[in-house]
């Protein structure tokens, strides 16, 4: 490395060589003092850009976005006739899907119900109109987005928006939707939103008050983005049980035009509700016997986007299925659309399937991917081979089951378990079976 003294003696000489002359006596001094002036800027420049990044680390600024998530696969293709007014922004999509590792939902013990009973993308319904299956007093469209890709039903209000037809479910069931906040009803920051597990008391239209109905679980997101939930129920004995609380942490707070996919998990009285890999909450008497049974779904008092509502009984007995009966097919393993990255939602179900594989090591499976008949076939085909090879590669990868064990294959839309012209129907023919070999 060159001394300074060494720069401002070859830079005098230069000069003197130059002109000639002993006039540019002042060289030295100039010379000193506009590369000290260089030096600290670079340094200046240096811990600027080192700061940079701390700020960004903290603030969350300059991720990546990845505007291509949806929470079910092969949803169809999203009418662009109309967008939904969210601007597309940097800072807008802080919640990248495909960035999060399957490990990072460890702890994620949601088991989709295996029948489906309601399902809901919004693809058979037109861009600008109310949907079908929903009833409201208010209003609702069907919307596609610059950030998300597929149709979604967009409310900005202060009423309410349910499930038309009301719902028969048992004791044992599984609620799953795609909700993306959206600002409106506050201008353009977060407006929150508000879900209800409910028992109508009027079959054909709405049940007002602010416990309407007789009685139901509520979850909300207040606009400041805090997750909370209560319980309301009618008559002495079942006042007494209600319960309520809130999930503190920045971590659990929903942010404004960023995607979340709710779970809940109904098992007679208890309910467990889980946001993305975190369970919120576990309340074990949220429905006491004989207090209420719900039979509708309701959105209200917000503004936010929701899709892929998926209505499911029966818990799988997976091992049953495998073992005695030599097929099992599941619903719980779940990828983008026209991907083939298995989503970290899939936790639960892939631990599932790998904890019976490795207590019976002899064992080999054959894994086979399906989709439904949207698209060309060639493509279908093509993508269930490569989802298959992907659920292999996460059973060998994060569950150590021994890949000499399992093959894989593809048949795309083919052997379908229902016709593909519902959207409930097309979800019945996404799946992953596992044949005993």
């Amino acid at each position: 490395m060159k001394t300074l003294d060494g720069v401002f003696l070859s830079v005098f000489s230069l000069g003197l060589a130059i002109n000639g002359s002993p006039q540019i006596i002042n060289v030295p001094k100039r010379v000193e003092t506009k590369t000290v002036n260089r030096v600290n800027q670079n340094i200046d420049k240096g811990i600027d850009k080192g700061l940079d990044a701390v700020e960004d680390g903290v603030t969350g600024k300059n991720k990546k976005n990845d505007k291509d998530q949806t929470g079910t696969p092969e949803t169809g293709k999203a009418d662009q006739k109309k967008s939904a007014d969210v601007p597309s922004t940097e800072s807008k999509s802080e919640n990248p899907q495909e960035q999060t590792s399957l490990q990072s939902y460890s702890k994620y013990d949601f088991i989709p119900g295996e029948t489906v009973i309601f399902y809901d993308d919004f693809s058979q319904d037109a861009i600008g109109d109310f949907p079908a299956l929903w009833n409201t007093n208010g209003s609702a469209e069907v919307v596609t987005t610059n950030l998300y890709p597929g149709q979604w039903m967009k409310f900005v209000m202060n009423e309410c928006v349910w499930t038309d037809a009301l719902l028969n479910l048992p004791d044992n069931y599984t609620i799953e939707f795609d909700i993306v906040p959206i600002g409106g009803l506050e201008g353009d920051r977060m407006s929150g939103w508000n879900m209800r597990l409910m028992q109508s008391k009027n079959a054909k239209a709405w049940d007002g008050g602010s416990a309407p109905g007789k009685g139901g679980f509520k979850f909300g997101i207040e606009y400041f983005g805090r997750p909370g939930y209560s319980t309301w129920l009618y008559g002495d004995e079942c006042m007494a049980a209600k319960i309520s609380g809130f999930k503190e942490g920045d971590e659990f707070k929903e942010k404004i035009n960023t995607k979340y996919h709710i779970a809940i998990w109904v098992q007679k009285s208890r309910v467990r509700l889980y946001q993305n890999q975190n369970k919120l909450f576990d309340a074990a008497k949220a429905f006491p016997t004989g207090c209420v049974k719900p039979d509708r779904l309701r959105f209200e008092y917000g503004a936010a986007m929701i899709t892929n509502v998926r209505i499911a009984v029966g818990a799988p007995d997976m091992r049953n299925k495998l073992m005695t009966d030599g097929k099992l097919v599941t619903y719980g393993i779940y990828f983008d659309v026209n991907k083939d990255v298995v989503k970290p939602e899939s936790y639960g179900t892939l631990k599932s399937i790998a904890d019976i594989l490795n207590e019976v090591p002899d064992v080999k499976v054959k894994i086979l991917g399906f989709t439904d008949s949207d698209g060309a076939d060639a493509a279908n085909l093509d993508l269930s081979k490569r989802r298959a090879a992907a659920v292999k590669n996460e059973l060998v990868k994060s569950f150590n089951v021994k890949g000499d064990r399992l093959v894989t294959d593809g048949l795309g839309e083919g052997q379908p378990v229902a016709p593909n012209d519902t959207p409930a129907n097309k979800a019945l023919n996404r799946r992953v079976e596992f044949i005993k070999m």
